[in-house]
């Protein structure tokens, strides 16, 4: 059989961007029991009401939906257990450290395949305001009608 290559999306967290001003990202491995992993292979699995959680200088990720795998036995998983984040010691210390200044939590964004192993993407974020949503969504228009215009007039129909 031969080893899987490439990246592989499996869910998106589109709410979070949405929700929260992302600041830094960082990817992460999962500890996982073998029907999550064939769960996820099925592609099924929600990121929406995930976050992540430092305790004991471990990360632990909370709220993240990856249903039982329909071929299971009694050795099912439970659907949103919490699962344990594989990052390296200094990338731990430093989201220590920004969590514990205040207003800062972190916030699954994807879960993929990345070489046949499962890793989520995680990041640090804060979160944004109901006026902070408008105003990023009335940019975003703004900017998408200003390449509109520009297209237009790079090809001569204004």
């Amino acid at each position: 059989m031969p080893k899987e290559t490439g990246r592989k999306l499996i869910a998106q967290n589109k709410r979070a961007r949405h929700d929260y001003e992302i600041l830094d990202t960082y990817e992460a491995g999962l500890v996982l029991m073998g029907t999550e992993v064939k769960a996820l292979r099925a592609g099924r699995a929600s990121l929406v009401d995930g976050f992540a959680q430092i305790a004991d200088g471990e990360i632990w990720l909370h709220n993240v939906h990856i249903p039982e795998y329909t071929e299971g036995t009694w050795t099912n998983h439970a659907p949103r257990r919490r699962r344990k984040l594989l990052l390296h010691r200094a990338e731990i210390e430093k989201l220590i450290g920004k969590t514990r200044e205040g207003g800062l939590t972190v916030v699954p964004l994807s879960l993929y395949f990345k070489d046949g192993r499962a890793k989520v993407e995680i990041a640090l974020a804060r979160g944004r305001k109901n006026y902070d949503k408008r105003h990023v969504l009335a940019e975003r228009d703004a900017a998408r009608e200003m390449s509109r215009i520009m297209g237009r007039q790079a090809k001569g129909r204004v």
